[in-house]
């Protein structure tokens, strides 16, 4: 079982340099998506305040297009939400030293799979199996 775990010339776990390599990339991108996250935020704020002399004024065809503009912002919101959340997650697995192992097979997911989409728990053949 041990072997079968082994790849990426025989590791099964990423080493404490390469971790804290993966810890400031996704330190970087939890900045940029926290940045983000509060732009939507201050929008939503702006466009609560439109709405509302929108509604007062009874401009209904407004009302709608700024309803459904507000949706949106608020699904990219919660969606920022959430990969701030993974990118945690992955802070974790990092400490815990677990973080680059796919949570399916066992084996180690490739550092280009992990720089692109840091967040992870799965090798692309695991991921692809699920669908």
């Amino acid at each position: 079982m041990q072997q079968e775990n082994m790849n990426q010339g025989g590791k099964n776990k990423y080493s404490d340099s390469e971790l804290n390599e993966f810890r400031q990339l996704i330190n970087e991108k939890i900045k940029m998506a926290r940045e983000e996250l509060t732009e939507l935020a201050s929008s939503l704020s702006a466009s609560n305040s439109n709405g509302d002399d929108a509604a007062i004024a009874g401009k209904t065809l407004e009302d709608g297009s700024a309803t459904m503009e507000k949706e949106q912002t608020n699904q990219l919101a919660a969606r920022q939400k959430k990969f701030i959340e993974q990118l945690e997650a992955a802070l974790m697995r990092i400490d815990n030293k677990t973080y680059g192992i796919c949570r399916t097979t066992g084996k180690l997911i490739p550092k280009e799979r992990l720089r692109a989409v840091p967040h992870t728990t799965q090798t692309m053949e695991a991921k692809l199996k699920q669908s």
